[in-house]
């Protein structure tokens, strides 16, 4: 089939539109996509704008749903958004470790719920559990567009730091306004009249103290009036020059009077500009600082005049180390002259004058030593100093800082006082060592009774311990402790009345004690001229007891004379008028009257001689032991002190021990004891007895001395490493001599040593006991009560 022309053009016409259609389909296409992928894109970048928001949406649909990014959760706590609004406190997600508390969550579900129904916004302020963020929350009903059906949309805001900032702007503000307040109650109770005013110099504003220093009645009637508390000084008033000090914005500080409650004052006023606010002001009375000050350079003038009149010098010091004081006598002392005072001369300055006038120590590195002494400006405490100066000059000074920085210097001459303290140290001891030297023992007595003095023989004489005596005791303790030594306890009361009389009746007066060992004292009490008493003490032990055994052996030497005298009568003539008789025809038969003898006869002549000078000897020792055999023997009774007795026996045999080759052992305690006999008899027995070891031991032996005390009785054993004596020896050892067994002649054992040393002791209440082995030595133990 053949198409027309017209219908080909249609045809084509039909073709050319379609192919337009479609070129302008695709074009629109084309537009669409592009104006999708910027919608995305604008999508994008508006979702990311909402994610980097400072806010998040949060949207809760009509049911209970809601949607919200996870940055909310984030905030919240927990790990997801929940579906539901009530499921935000965390619960039924994390276990209730985030989300909102039970009282938040319950407000924001009434919240929503009211804007849902009302369409009314809320805010409100929510801290999720465990979290220091604070979160607000901005509610409203949703657009339709975004969520039909009642939806309500809120926006979530984290303002932590905000809120952080608000707190502190809130705390400053109340502590600006408690300043405030504390400030205007300060100055409102400010003991000193404050006040205000404006730029232009009006008063503004006054405290209590202002209106009670102008008499006015009230704050605000005194600011409407007015009222100045400063007069015009000089034709300018007190506003004048607050105008002054706003203009030159500086303070000004002055000294004015003023008349408050009747009475002129002193004031320092000040006026302190504040920028454009206007000018402070205030003023203290200064009055009493101003008396003080008076006071004190009145005072100050006065002391100098004083520390002029005094003999030790004294200067002073500023804080700068200047001189601004120094009276006549320091400026003798240091040889200074009075031109320093016109010219004040440093510290350092006025010790180089000193030093060149060789009034100050010497000293190998002055500038050191005066570096030194600089340093008392800065001590904390007075500093003290001895100076020995090159003329012989002893100075002490005494370096008093002061609280302004300055010091005090005092020189005083102690040149004189030093010679005579000296002088009377020298008195003092040349006093006591007269006193310790004297056989008597002395104690001085003030008039209170208090001792002064005394020597070592006081101490000694009354058995007083130095510890005591040192304290200085009155006599009162003192006849406490005197009491406790006397025989009779209640006599020590006399040695107080001696002491009493001698200080405060001014009389001399004595008395004797007893002491209860046996000791004699006898005291007296002497006036002395400064108003004190001195006890003078002399122990007469021995002239009583040499006055006593010569009394006692006067008695025994007559009775022993008339014994004597009648033994001697009886034995001379029983004993030696026979020997005389037989040694006087034996010298005749031996001179050949009666015939010649026979060479034999002469020997028995001779021995009968022999014989009669022997038994003539023995009447002679038999004569000596008859008085203590006797029981006759007179014996002295005193207090012999065993020790130095025993000693002064060995001291007197040293010669004849060491001529013997002998060494000799003296042991002993020195507090033994005492007893009661005669010494000299005592040292006879012993002596015996010793003579006896010294004699039995052979050179190079050793005898050995030893004293004791036991139960009351003293001990002496004497004893030597000789060759000893057998049973039958040593038990005739102290019979010495003795009738034969025939009872017709006398036998001689040991000698009359032993014996008699047997006879002393016992005449004493003692005994001698001899200890002997053969080849062992021997032992003498004498007892004695």
């Amino acid at each position: 089939m053949t198409l027309s022309p017209t219908a080909l053009v249609l045809i084509g016409l039909l073709l050319s539109a379609w192919t337009v259609a479609a070129a302008w389909a695709v074009l629109a296409a084309r537009g669409r996509e592009k104006r999708a992928e910027g919608g995305q894109r604008q999508a994008r970048r508006l979702a990311r704008m909402v994610d980097e928001s400072p806010a998040i949406p949060l949207l809760v649909r009509a049911d209970g749903r809601i949607e919200a990014p996870q940055r909310l959760a984030n905030w919240l706590g927990l790990e997801v958004v929940p579906q539901f609004l009530t499921e935000l406190d965390g619960g039924r997600i994390d276990g209730g470790g985030g989300g909102l508390t039970g009282e938040q969550l319950n407000e924001l579900i009434e919240a929503v719920r009211r804007c849902q129904r009302t369409a009314n916004p809320f805010r409100m302020v929510v801290t999720p559990k465990g979290s220091k963020r604070s979160l607000a929350l901005r509610g409203h009903l949703a657009d339709p567009q975004i969520s039909p059906g009642g939806a309500a949309l809120v926006w979530v805001f984290d303002f932590s730091d905000s809120e952080s900032e608000l707190v502190q702007l809130r705390d400053a503000a109340r502590r600006a306004q408690e300043d405030f307040a504390a400030l205007v109650g300060l100055i409102e109770a400010a003991p000193m009249p404050m006040w205000f005013r404006g730029p232009d110099g009006e008063l503004r504003l006054v405290n209590s103290a202002y209106v009670e220093a102008v008499a006015g009645e009230d704050a605000r009637q005194v600011v409407a009036d007015g009222i100045e508390l400063v007069e015009s000084i000089d034709g300018l008033t007190a506003k004048q020059v607050a105008l002054q000090a706003a203009g030159k914005h500086l303070p000004i500080e002055r000294i004015v009077p003023a008349t408050i409650g009747g009475q002129r004052r002193s004031l320092r006023v000040s006026d302190l500009p504040l920028g454009q606010e206007g000018i402070a002001g205030y003023a203290v009375d200064i009055e009493d600082m101003e008396q003080l000050g008076r006071d004190f350079r009145a005072f100050r003038e006065a002391q100098r005049s004083m520390l002029d009149q005094l003999s030790a010098g004294v200067a002073q010091f500023d804080a700068r180390r200047t001189l601004t004081f120094a009276n006549q006598p320091f400026l003798r002392i240091f040889g200074l002259k009075p031109a320093v005072l016109i010219d004040p001369a440093p510290f350092e300055r006025l010790l180089d004058l000193a030093r060149d006038g060789g009034k100050v120590p010497e000293a190998r590195d002055f500038p050191a030593w005066r570096r030194e002494k600089a340093g008392w400006f800065l001590a904390s405490e007075a500093q003290e100093e001895t100076w020995s100066l090159a003329d012989g000059t002893h100075l002490r000074v005494v370096a008093q800082p002061l609280p302004d920085g300055g010091l005090l210097l005092i020189a005083e001459d102690r040149t004189e006082q030093l010679r005579l303290s000296a002088n009377r140290d020298t008195l003092l001891r040349t006093r006591t060592a007269t006193f310790d030297s004297l056989f008597e023992s002395l104690a001085v007595f003030a008039p209170d009774g208090k001792l002064q003095l005394w020597n070592r023989r006081f101490a000694a004489d009354w058995g007083l311990d130095d510890t005591i005596l040192d304290s200085h005791p009155r006599i009162e303790t003192l006849l406490e402790r005197i009491a406790m030594r006397l025989k009779k306890p209640e006599r020590a009361k006399q040695v107080g009345d001696v002491v009493r009389a001698a200080t405060l009746d001014r009389r001399q007066t004595g008395g004797r004690a007893v002491l209860a060992d046996g000791r004699t004292l006898e005291f007296a009490g002497v006036p002395l001229p400064d108003g004190n008493g001195l006890l003078t003490v002399l122990d007469i032990t021995d002239s009583q007891k040499a006055e006593e055994a010569l009394k006692q052996r006067a008695a025994a030497l007559e009775e022993a004379d008339a014994l004597k005298t009648r033994f001697l009568a009886n034995m001379s003539y029983e004993f030696r008028t026979p020997l005389t008789s037989i040694g006087g025809f034996a010298e005749l038969l031996d001179a050949g009257l009666g015939g010649e003898l026979s060479p034999q006869g002469h020997e028995y002549v001779a021995a009968i001689l022999t014989s009669v000078d022997r038994l003539g000897e023995q009447i002679e020792s038999v004569l000596d032991l008859s008085q203590s055999e006797a029981g006759l023997l007179p014996l002295v009774r005193e207090e012999v002190e065993l020790y130095p007795l025993v000693t002064k026996l060995v001291e007197d045999r040293a010669p004849r021990i060491r001529e013997a080759g002998l060494s000799l052992d003296l042991r002993g305690d020195k507090g033994v004891g005492r007893i009661t006999g005669d010494a000299r008899r005592l040292a006879r027995a012993i002596g015996h007895v010793l003579d006896n070891a010294i004699a039995a031991t052979p050179p190079g032996g050793r005898v050995l001395v030893e004293l004791s005390g036991r139960k009351g009785r003293a001990r002496i054993v004497i004893s030597d490493n000789g060759p000893g004596m057998d049973a039958a020896t040593l038990a005739r050892a102290l019979e010495g001599i003795k009738l034969s067994t025939d009872g017709k002649a006398i036998e001689r054992r040991q000698g009359l040593g032993l014996p008699l040393a047997r006879r002393l002791v016992e005449a004493h209440g003692g005994t001698l006991e001899l200890l002997s082995e053969p080849g062992q030595g021997t032992a003498a133990i004498i007892d004695l009560p």
